[in-house]
C-alpha cells in the first residue's frame, strides 16, 4: 500500500499540491491518515516529493518538530506555492488534478 501511495505522490508536479484525502481517494481502500503515515515513511533524500502533500484546509500538517513544518513550507514556496498569513494555500489554484 505504501508503495502505491509513494507512486501517486511521485506524480505530483512541481508547483502543485495534493491533499492526504485526495491521495487516499485515488489509491482507494485507505484513509488520509494512512497517506500521512506513508508520506512520513519516505526515506530522507528520496526523490519522492513528500512536501507536496498537505491537509484538506490547504495547510501544512503538524510535525514532530516546527523545523520540519518550516522546511516543508520553504520547499513549497521555492516551487512557487504561495501561503497566506494564516499558513494556508489556495487549493483552487495549486491543487493537482491528476493531469
Amino acid at each position: 500500500l505504501y508503495q502505491m501511495i509513494h507512486h501517486i505522490i511521485s506524480l505530483i508536479p512541481s508547483g502543485k499540491v495534493a491533499t492526504y484525502g485526495q491521495i487516499a481517494e485515488i489509491v482507494g481502500g485507505c484513509s488520509a491518515r494512512t497517506v500521512g503515515y506513508a508520506a512520513s515513511a519516505i526515506p530522507q533524500g528520496s526523490d519522492i516529493p513528500w512536501q507536496r502533500v498537505i491537509n484538506y484546509k490547504g495547510g501544512i500538517s503538524q510535525r514532530k518538530s516546527v523545523k520540519g513544518r518550516l522546511h516543508q513550507k520553504k520547499l513549497l514556496e521555492e516551487e512557487g506555492i504561495v501561503f497566506n498569513q494564516f499558513g494556508k494555500t489556495d487549493l483552487d489554484q495549486y491543487r493537482w488534478k491528476g493531469e
